[in-house]
């Protein structure tokens, strides 16, 4: 298996946040639906694991999440838990898209010649 590269790397980190971001999207629509049990992943645990997956396409694990308060319709979204879990994916999203342009910058850096000027 050859190593990634940091593109490579960077696109899984990107897509895994998106795929956690949308889980809490979605956790957050069934707040009033019966029944609906919170879900989750573990980002630390399937961004190693993609990370190392040969496959470019690796779709993440989710798992119910236990411990929380549950309604009498058995529904257990909490909006607060959730609000908390969406700024925390936003940030990570964020932090990928800004060291994908650095790595954008470090390119064009190199193809103009680390920007020593030719006279």
């Amino acid at each position: 298996m050859e190593p990634m590269t940091t593109f490579q790397l960077l696109e899984r980190y990107l897509d895994l946040s998106a795929d956690r971001h949308q889980l809490i999207v979605n956790n957050m629509a069934n707040i009033d639906t019966p029944g609906y049990r919170t879900r989750d992943l573990d980002f630390r645990h399937e961004l190693q694991r993609a990370m190392t997956e040969e496959s470019p396409l690796v779709t993440p694990v989710t798992r119910q999440v236990s411990g929380l308060v549950e309604r009498p319709d058995g529904n257990n979204v909490s909006l607060d838990r959730e609000s908390l879990l969406l700024s925390e994916a936003q940030i990570q999203f964020r932090i990928g898209v800004q060291l994908i342009r650095r790595e954008f910058s470090r390119l064009l850096t190199a193809i103009n010649g680390g920007g020593a000027s030719s006279s």
